[in-house]
């Protein structure tokens, strides 16, 4: 198992380099840092204003080789991330300095070594920004998960039990109705019902003081549950289904147990693949957070951070925050193999 766990984590190295590669072209391609710091400072802003912006985040070090663009088209594009001449305006090649002393290969430079720089648009450090919104995501995002995946199950497993019968009909038809809904509509809803009808719970803000944060997180938290709710209990339907029907449970009950520990104990066990499959793989997803929710109820976390980066042009926490996300993922799969070996027995991690 232990060659298994280097081998998954070697093969996350070349993973990590695509994507900071496809990260670090995309940027160039969408933005050039001159046109982000006019943006960011103004268009009026004085040249060494933009200079000293561009000096403080590696800006104005060479795109991708530190090489004479003086040579041809290729090298030109090497110096200045564009085939174009006229961006071209100031000189970038350092003849003192080494070939790799450039913006990308300093870039995974900092990446491997977790010093994400500092944020476009604040001037903060982007490490510290994203430890600040890691709390109030998880705050929301991991009793929503929890909550959510109990009762999925407990739904599903209702639904199994009852099978065919007029509550079955008619709980799968609400579950497929509820799924069918955007989680945009319940999140308008529930501000309008809960907080601003009735008045139990703030609609927006969020405040860490004891017993009263939950105040701004319960009514996040539910939204998360329901919008989520109807699509897992028919995916959990339909694969508890499935193993009702196997031989194993014609034996169970053949040996006189019980419909509710068929269902809990065999049925339950035996489907735990394809959940593990669905649970592990959301589990990066707790840490990074839910863009639609943080933003429309003002929770700090990292999602609202994230969309408040996509608007001010912050490419640094943008980058950063798909340079975790995609660590997170990698994590999460290799996580999803340990859990198989560890639901069925007949699966050895080799």
């Amino acid at each position: 198992m232990l060659n298994y766990l280097i081998r998954r984590i070697l093969y996350m190295v070349p993973i990590l380099l695509g994507v900071m590669v496809i990260t670090f072209i995309l940027f160039y391609l969408v933005n050039r840092p001159e046109t982000m710091a006019l943006r960011i400072l103004g268009p009026k802003a004085p040249p060494q204003a933009v200079e000293n912006w561009l000096r403080n985040r590696g800006y104005d070090k060479p795109v991708y080789l530190n090489v004479d663009p003086s040579g041809s088209s290729l090298t030109r594009f090497l110096v200045y991330g564009t085939f174009d001449k006229s961006a071209a305006e100031k000189p970038r090649f350092q003849e003192e300095k080494p070939v790799f002393d450039s913006q990308f290969f300093n870039s995974i430079k900092n990446f491997a070594t977790l010093n994400l720089g500092i944020s476009d648009a604040t001037d903060e450090p982007v490490i510290d920004m994203i430890r600040r919104g890691i709390l109030p995501s998880l705050m929301i995002t991991l009793p929503a998960f929890v909550l959510g995946l109990v009762l999925s199950l407990l739904g599903s497993l209702l639904l199994v039990f009852v099978r065919d019968s007029l509550l079955d009909k008619w709980g799968t038809v609400f579950f497929v109705a509820t799924m069918s809904i955007p989680i945009i509509v319940y999140v308008i809803f529930g501000q309008w019902i809960a907080a601003t009808l009735f008045g139990y719970f703030p609609a927006f803000g969020f405040n860490m003081e004891g017993f009263s944060t939950i105040r701004f997180l319960a009514l996040p938290v539910v939204v998360m549950v329901f919008a989520g709710l109807g699509s897992d209990v028919r995916l959990y339907r339909a694969i508890f289904l499935e193993e009702i029907k196997a031989d194993y449970i014609r034996t169970a009950h053949a040996k006189g147990a019980s419909g509710a520990r068929v269902l809990l104990v065999h049925v339950l066990k035996n489907g735990l693949i394809p959940i593990i499959t669905m649970v592990v793989a959301s589990l990066p997803f707790l840490i990074m957070g839910t863009l639609v929710v943080e933003n429309f109820f003002g929770i700090p976390g990292l999602g609202n951070m994230t969309t408040n980066a996509i608007t001010t042009m912050d490419f640094s926490l943008i980058r950063a925050n798909v340079y975790i996300g995609s660590i997170l993922f990698l994590l999460g799969l290799l996580l999803t193999d340990i859990c198989y070996a560890a639901a069925d027995p007949r699966i050895r991690l080799q």
